[in-house]
């Protein structure tokens, strides 16, 4: 496989959103959510990166760190134009298999996964949870 480019340029940019996974949060629906997390794109914050570039499959993942409990959360959204204005404006575009492989790394220091975190329909999950929809 060969190597995704680090960052693209907007205007070169795939579609920074994941319309699956939109449509699923938005009816709550467990099985259209794990379908589009195992067939489409899962938009992530980066660090490192320059507002409105695009990095594919690579890339640092910027995670939340709750300053009282020290707890690491990884924020997903469905559509980069969720991404609120405090998280770092760099996105990732990933793959499923980036995000299988991303959580069984970190699957004991990531205590919960947010998706749209500041809506419009935003869900929580374990790294537990989401490995066993990807696997099915």
């Amino acid at each position: 496989m060969a190597e995704a480019p680090w960052n693209v340029h907007p205007e070169h940019a795939p579609d920074r959103r994941n319309t699956a996974l939109a449509d699923a949060l938005q009816t709550r629906d467990m099985a259209a959510i794990a379908f589009a997390l195992r067939h489409g794109p899962t938009v992530v914050p980066l660090t490192g990166t320059d507002a409105g570039d695009v990095s594919l499959d690579a890339g640092d993942v910027w995670t939340f760190r709750d300053p009282e409990t020290g707890a690491r959360a990884l924020l997903l959204f469905s559509d980069a134009e969720h991404r609120p204005a405090m998280i770092p404006a760099g996105v990732g575009l990933h793959s499923p298999a980036w995000l299988k492989q991303y959580l069984t790394s970190h699957r004991d220091t990531i205590s919960a996964v947010y998706f749209d975190v500041a809506g419009p329909h935003p869900m929580q999950a374990t790294p537990d949870e989401l490995l066993r929809v990807l696997e099915a």
